[in-house]
């Protein structure tokens, strides 16, 4: 083997490295479901001036309070996070950022679940205001996620080794939390399908919004 094929062999991802990026993966794309649907059901309530079931948004603000704070963003700051910055520091802005960005998260979802209870008794004077935060989270979010996939897994699979991806993969392929010994993931499982299963068409099972 000539040395450029040497060199590219060893930046190939291992099969511990495209297991644990999947479950990553799998994760935001969970998490952008659930935004894009409360995208879609805020824009409607603009055009219509109906409020949809607020169950549906109760759902979703719940999952996307619960799964990234409970589950996601602890272990990409303990397990991904880490071993990049213990192998290299060309990321330690962007993982700085991320991690704050974490807490921005939380603190914009409370405002969010703030402004529901606002749109349940204030009726259509709320709705603006409610549908320009869910305009700002997902873009925030989104934004979040990009910098993760474009940027910090890229960087990992250069720079992690197979122990590395193995430790990582373990980790988001956990089912319980370990001081609760619950099974977390496993409730948000049913959680995202009971969303896909209120939720209106086009984007859940429900019966389509009028």
């Amino acid at each position: 083997m000539n040395s450029t094929a040497a060199a590219t062999s060893t930046v190939q991802p291992s099969h511990a490295a495209r297991d644990a990026v999947r479950l990553i993966r799998d994760e935001h794309s969970r998490l952008a479901a659930v935004i894009h649907g409360m995208l879609h059901l805020t824009r409607q309530m603009a055009k219509t001036k109906v409020a949809p079931d607020l169950k549906v948004l109760r759902a979703m603000l719940f999952y996307i309070s619960e799964y990234p704070e409970r589950l996601h963003h602890p272990k990409e700051d303990q397990f991904l996070f880490a071993r990049l910055r213990d192998r290299t520091h060309d990321f330690d802005g962007a993982l700085d950022k991320l991690e704050a960005q974490h807490a921005q998260g939380e603190a914009l979802v409370h405002k969010l679940e703030h402004m529901l209870i606002r749109l349940e008794f204030a009726g259509e004077q709320a709705y603006v205001p409610f549908m320009e935060m869910v305009e700002q989270y997902a873009e925030f979010y989104f934004g979040h996620m990009r910098v993760e996939e474009e940027t910090i897994i890229p960087g990992a699979e250069q720079q992690l080794d197979q122990a590395d991806w193995a430790a990582i993969g373990n980790a988001f392929a956990a089912n319980t939390d370990p001081l609760e010994k619950k099974d977390l993931k496993g409730d948000f499982e049913r959680l995202f399908t009971l969303i896909v299963n209120i939720a209106p068409a086009p984007i859940g099972l429900g019966d389509p919004v009028s």
